[in-house]
């Protein structure tokens, strides 16, 4: 560790991180820092010697607790930018380095967006992999997984049998990649939905939308009042409204297994962001702004809806005006009223780089284990308006409306299926999204699709055959 670094952390251990609290519904609860499992600190040292699985013969020598050397560990995180796990990750990693005072933990948090995901990719194809990585565990990680730079739970598990003990069974069957291989532990999933500032509808004598003509005259009446209806970087982040409009127009079927080619529900899907832009649903600047400043409109009340995920939880201030409802729908629907977008599809994956290296190898394990036991995962869901959790969890008293309706919303859902990138190949999915503000313009979403369909690498789509709606 160099000189500056060190300076760095030990200052952390001698002072409280401040304006890490967890924001939102997670303020209600102050957990106690989270205690260092006992079968990781329970003697100075223990060494087990083992065969190495090459069939070589070698012998090599694990610490389990091992000498208190200094150790960095390089990490990636996903919580960067609104998420709800930012406070929760950055608190639990200062808490970490002051229980592990020779483990200094370098990490890079950033939004997860496809730029970012791109560049994870990267790293990992020049050998610049780091020893922790939180990320996708859906088809966005097959090109990771090809690699085969992560160490898989079950070889965790023969040297740390604690390894993801608290974490359930389900939880690590859906958080499995797309060869059925355990290899990254999740702490919550997610769920998305529409949020919207119920003070501005109250204001404009309107109720909320629950279906297609409903919400076309919300965008009307909001437009007329100078508020911009649906807040939405189009040309940043347009996910959310591209699951929602693909599900409700294929159903659930259509949506998961759309085919070889594409299906004329997927194109009519696409055509309503034409049908949206026109009526002057979105922002004027939908094309220039990020999905940041679009969170910023709503939250500032500004705009009166956004599709947004659980992870934009608790980034809303007003907690008693704000609300969570279901999609409202599209003409002609095909899915069941009600149903949600959401499930388990990330977690924290060791790499090969850490496991080779013993003094990385506890410092990995225990600092994952630190994210994902029980407790952590009792943080983070509480910050993300009652997410879906991997670990037994207790549901807090005195919940705002906002996080009492979350919990209803998710609760009430008649199914919850994972969204189109945890079964597209990733190159056909960042056509698709690229391709949004073009359509939303008047482009051919016909066209759109058949380039999304053509760059399937071998499968039907680029999709794989992974359902996960069965939690």
């Amino acid at each position: 560790m160099s000189d500056e670094k060190k300076e760095a952390f030990h200052s952390l251990r001698y002072r409280r991180h401040k304006g890490s609290v967890l924001p939102g519904a997670a303020m209600q609860i102050r957990r106690k820092k989270p205690a260092v499992r006992a079968a990781l600190v329970a003697g100075a040292v223990l060494t087990v010697t083992t065969l190495a699985a090459d069939g070589c013969g070698r012998r090599v020598e694990t610490c389990i607790g091992g000498e208190n050397r200094d150790v960095t560990l390089r990490t990636v995180s996903m919580s960067g930018g609104t998420a709800p796990g930012t406070g929760v990750y950055e608190e639990i990693r200062l808490e970490f380095m002051a229980e592990n005072p020779h483990i200094y933990i370098e990490d890079e948090m950033q939004t997860s967006d496809e730029q970012w995901k791109t560049g994870v990719v990267t790293d990992f194809s020049v050998g610049n992999e780091p020893d922790v990585l939180q990320f996708f565990t859906d088809a966005t990680a097959n090109q990771l997984v090809a690699m085969d730079k992560f160490v898989t739970i079950e070889e965790i598990r023969e040297v740390y049998p604690e390894y993801a003990a608290d974490t359930y069974d389900w939880a690590l069957k859906q958080a499995a990649n797309q060869d059925g291989v355990s290899r990254a532990v999740p702490t919550v999933g997610f769920w998305e939905g529409l949020y919207v500032n119920q003070e501005l509808f109250e204001r404009c004598g309107l109720a909320l939308p629950y279906d297609w003509d409903s919400l076309l005259e919300a965008v009307s009446v909001f437009r007329e009042n100078g508020i911009v209806p649906v807040s939405c970087a189009l040309a940043n982040v347009p996910h959310y409204w591209l699951e929602h409009l693909l599900l409700y127009t294929a159903g659930k079927e259509g949506y998961l297994n759309p085919g070889s080619i594409a299906p004329k529900d997927w194109v009519q899907a696409v055509s309503l962001f034409q049908i949206l832009r026109e009526a002057g649903a979105f922002p004027e600047d939908t094309d220039s702004i990020t999905n940041e400043y679009a969170g910023e409109l709503f939250v500032s009340k500004k705009a009166a809806m956004l599709l947004e995920g659980s992870w934009y939880f608790s980034s809303v201030t007003d907690t008693e005006h704000t609300l969570v409802i279901p999609f409202p729908g599209v003409p002609d629907q095909k899915a069941e009223p009600g149903t949600v977008i959401g499930g388990i599809t990330s977690g924290f994956y060791i790499t090969r780089r850490a496991w080779n290296d013993l003094q990385k190898r506890d410092a990995a394990v225990k600092y994952v284990m630190a994210h994902t036991g029980r407790e952590a995962v009792q943080r983070y869901y509480e910050a993300g308006g009652s997410a879906v959790a991997a670990a037994p969890v207790t549901v807090p008293e005195n919940l705002s409306p906002l996080a009492e309706c979350a919990a209803e919303y998710v609760e009430n859902a008649p199914e919850k299926l994972l969204p189109t990138d945890s079964r597209m190949e990733p190159e056909a999915y960042r056509t698709l999204i690229a391709g949004i503000p073009e359509v939303s313009a008047g482009g051919s979403g016909k066209e759109l699709l058949e380039r999304v369909f053509a760059a399937s690498s071998g499968r039907k789509g680029g999709f794989s055959n992974v359902q996960g709606d069965d939690y």
